[in-house]
């Protein structure tokens, strides 16, 4: 990045898309941080979440952001991913972590952990036989409104589980 362009970058807080980034941002999505990951590639964060590196970059949807930690110069994301629906609510599960080591992390640490927290409006967990689930209402990037998403805890009844989140997302709808 030019001198320019970091005074710009620095001033606006919004940084520019790598030189040979793969990915399609939306028209409205904008650039809000960028990572250099250890042996090429980069992170990319922005308003609608964070695209991983690749031969086909994709971007995961803050709003699909299980958990995000930074330790050691390496940051884990967690991916939730969406297992059904349960009468208006959206089931989800945790897919494996996914280190990334980040050789020039830049402000993607913090850019994660703001964005992944902000898009938390609500939580909740609540027990359930044969264990408990995790309630949230999440902000979707792009759209308006909330998304009700259900993550069962290990051992917990799935039946009961698609029951009582069908019944909460019924209370919660307009």
């Amino acid at each position: 990045m030019g001198l320019l362009a970091r005074v710009v970058a620095r001033f606006t807080g919004r940084d520019e898309l790598p030189a040979g980034f793969g990915g399609r941002l939306e028209p409205e999505e904008r650039v809000l941080a960028v990572g250099g990951i250890a042996g090429g590639g980069h992170v990319v964060a922005t308003s609608w979440g964070v695209w991983l590196p690749g031969d086909a970059p994709r971007r995961i949807g803050w709003h699909l952001i299980s958990k995000a930690t930074w330790s050691g110069g390496t940051i884990v994301l967690v991916e939730a991913e969406e297992s059904g629906d349960a009468g208006g609510a959206m089931l989800i599960v945790d897919r494996p972590p996914r280190p990334l080591r980040l050789a020039e992390p830049g402000r993607v640490p913090q850019v994660v952990h703001e964005r992944v927290t902000g898009s938390i409006s609500f939580r909740h967990h609540r027990e359930l036989p044969g264990g408990g689930a995790w309630f949230l209402q999440r902000k979707v990037p792009g759209r308006d409104g909330t998304v009700l998403q259900v993550r069962a805890d290990p051992g917990t009844d799935e039946a009961v589980v698609r029951q009582v989140a069908a019944d909460v997302a019924r209370k919660l709808a307009p």
